[in-house]
C-alpha cells in the first residue's frame, strides 16, 4: 500500500532490518570522506585542537558521531589521538604520526620538537595548541560517543561509547558526516490543486500523488523553496541576524560520481548568548542529481523540516563547542527542479526503491537547515564548502616539490600518495562537494574557523 515517503524511508533504513541497521553497514554500498583518506580525520583533529584551546581545555572534552555507521571515523581519530600524544601532537597528512624528516605530512604544531620538510600538500597553521598540551592531557580528556541505531561493532576500542541517541550536555564537538541527508523526509508535487504529498509503494517504488500536504509543510514550502517560475522564494529567518553564510550554489545537473549520502537518522533536544562571529564570504559550487516524477507537468520538492528538526535537536543537545554538518546540499534560490532523492547498493546509483535493500537518500536544504541551528544556539553559523574547510585545516591537495624525489625518492612517494587522496577529498566534482556547516554554540566563531 502507498505510503508517505517519510514513513518509507524510516522502515527501509532503521526498521528492524533497515539499511542502516542491518548488515556490513555503509561501507559496504558506498565511499564516504572517511573512507577515503586518513587526511579527512587528520584535518578533524586539528579542529578538536581548536575547539579544545576555544573552550579554556575543559576536564572532558566530548566528540560526538552522530550516524556513527560502524563507527569507522571514531576508530580512527581515537587512533589518532593516541599517536599523536606519543610523539607530540605531530600528525601527517596520511594519518600516520609524523616524524622527523618526513615529507608530504602535516607539519608539526607550533612548540612540537618535530622538524618536518613543508610540502603544497600540507601547510602549517598559526594559534595551535602546542604539543605538550596534547601530549599531556588532550589523550586524556577526551570522551568518543558514537550515535547510531545499529548494534555495536565487535572489537570497537573500549573508549568509545556507542549509543542510540545524542547525549546531553556536549562540551567539545558534535560532528555530523553525511547524517541529515538520511534523516527521513517527505516529498511533494506541485499541481493545478496545490502542493500535496508523494506516496509510494514501499516494495516497487512506484509513486502516486496523496492528500494536500499539512500547514507546517506548506509555510516550509512558501519559506524555502522556490515558486513555479523558478524565482527564489522568499527565505524568512527566525533572526536574521545570527546567520553569517554567503553560500550561493551553482547549477551543474546530473548525478555525482561520488555517493552524495552517509548516515543514520538520530533525532535529539536554547542556549542563550553568543560571542562575536566573523562574516563568511565563500561560495560553495553545489550539484544535484534528479529524480523522476509521477508526470512531467508537475515540480516536485524534498520537504526538510525533518532535517531542520534534527539538527536543531543535536545543537540543543550541546552546552559548548562546535557543532558541524558536513553533507551535500543546496540552497534557496537553486533548488533542484525534479529533487535529488536517489538510491545507493553496492557501490552503485539505483532507483530510490524504500524496500530496505539499498540506501535512500535526498541533498539537504542547508540554508534551512543553519537557519534552525542558529536559532537554537544564538550564535551565527558558518557554511563553506569542503575543500575550503580542509584547505584551512592544513590540508590543499597539492603536490610535493620535484625536488623531494631526488633528495628522499620515498618520501616523495609518500608526499605524492598523500596529495592524491586529498585532492579526492577536495574535488567539487565529487567529496569537495560536500558543505561543511558550522554551528558554534557559547564560543566564539572566529576561534574555531581557521582561515
Amino acid at each position: 500500500m502507498p505510503i508517505r515517503w517519510r514513513d518509507a524511508m524510516n522502515q527501509a533504513l532503521y526498521g528492524p532490518d533497515g539499511f542502516f541497521v542491518a548488515g556490513g553497514g555503509p561501507a559496504a554500498h558506498f565511499r564516504t570522506s572517511v573512507h577515503a583518506s586518513p587526511a579527512f580525520t587528520t584535518a578533524l583533529l586539528r579542529l578538536l585542537t581548536q575547539v579544545d584551546a576555544a573552550l579554556g581545555h575543559p576536564p572532558r572534552l566530548d566528540v560526538v558521531d552522530v550516524g556513527a555507521g560502524r563507527g569507522e571515523l571514531l576508530r580512527a581519530l581515537h587512533g589518532l589521538v593516541a599517536s599523536s600524544a606519543f610523539v607530540g601532537g605531530a600528525v601527517g597528512v596520511s594519518g600516520e604520526p609524523a616524524h622527523s624528516g618526513r615529507s608530504g605530512l602535516i607539519p608539526a604544531w607550533s612548540g612540537s620538537p618535530e622538524t618536518l620538510t613543508p610540502t603544497a600538500s600540507a601547510r602549517p597553521l598559526g594559534d595551535e595548541p602546542s604539543s605538550v598540551t596534547v601530549r599531556q592531557s588532550l589523550a586524556e580528556r577526551v570522551r568518543f560517543t558514537a550515535v547510531e541505531y545499529a548494534d555495536r561493532p565487535e572489537n570497537l576500542p573500549e573508549e568509545i561509547n556507542w549509543t542510540a541517541e545524542i547525549p546531553d550536555g556536549i562540551t567539545g564537538l558534535l560532528i555530523a558526516t553525511e547524517w541529515l541527508d538520511n534523516v527521513p523526509l517527505d516529498v511533494a508535487v506541485h499541481t493545478k490543486n496545490g502542493w500535496r504529498y508523494l506516496l509510494v509503494d514501499p516494495e516497487s517504488g512506484v509513486e502516486t500523488i496523496g492528500e494536500p500536504v499539512t500547514p507546517d509543510d506548506l509555510d516550509w514550502l512558501t519559506t524555502w523553496w522556490p515558486d513555479l517560475t523558478g524565482s527564489p522564494s522568499a527565505t524568512s529567518d527566525p533572526d536574521p541576524g545570527l546567520t553569517s553564510t554567503d553560500a550561493t550554489s551553482g547549477s551543474e545537473s546530473g548525478f555525482r560520481a561520488a555517493r552524495p549520502a552517509q548516515g543514520s537518522s538520530l533525532t535529539a533536544r536554547s542556549r542563550p548568548g553568543c560571542p562575536e562571529t566573523p562574516h563568511s564570504d565563500d561560495r560553495p559550487e553545489i550539484g544535484r542529481p534528479r529524480s523522476e516524477t509521477p508526470s512531467g507537468d508537475y515540480r516536485r520538492a524534498e520537504i526538510g523540516r525533518t532535517r531542520d528538526d534534527a539538527w536543531a535537536s543535536a545543537v540543543r543537545k550541546m552546552e559548548r563547542g562546535l557543532a558541524v554538518a558536513v553533507d551535500y546540499g543546496h540552497l534557496s534560490g537553486d533548488r533542484p527542479v525534479d529533487g535529488t532523492l536517489t538510491g545507493y547498493r553496492g557501490g552503485r546509483q539505483v532507483p530510490p526503491v524504500p524496500d530496505g535493500s539499498s540506501d535512500v537518500t535526498a541533498h539537504v536544504a542547508m540554508d534551512s537547515v543553519a537557519s534552525a541551528g542558529a536559532a537554537v544556539a544564538r550564535c551565527a553559523y558558518s557554511m563553506v564548502p569542503q575543500r575550503e574547510a580542509l584547505r584551512a585545516l592544513g590540508a590543499d591537495g597539492g603536490r610535493p616539490p620535484l625536488s623531494l624525489a631526488g633528495t628522499d625518492p620515498a618520501g616523495y612517494v609518500r608526499a605524492l600518495a598523500a596529495a592524491s587522496a586529498v585532492a579526492e577529498l577536495t574535488d567539487p566534482a565529487g567529496l569537495g562537494g560536500h558543505l561543511w556547516l558550522r554551528q558554534p554554540v557559547g564560543i566564539p566563531l572566529g576561534s574555531v574557523v581557521a582561515r
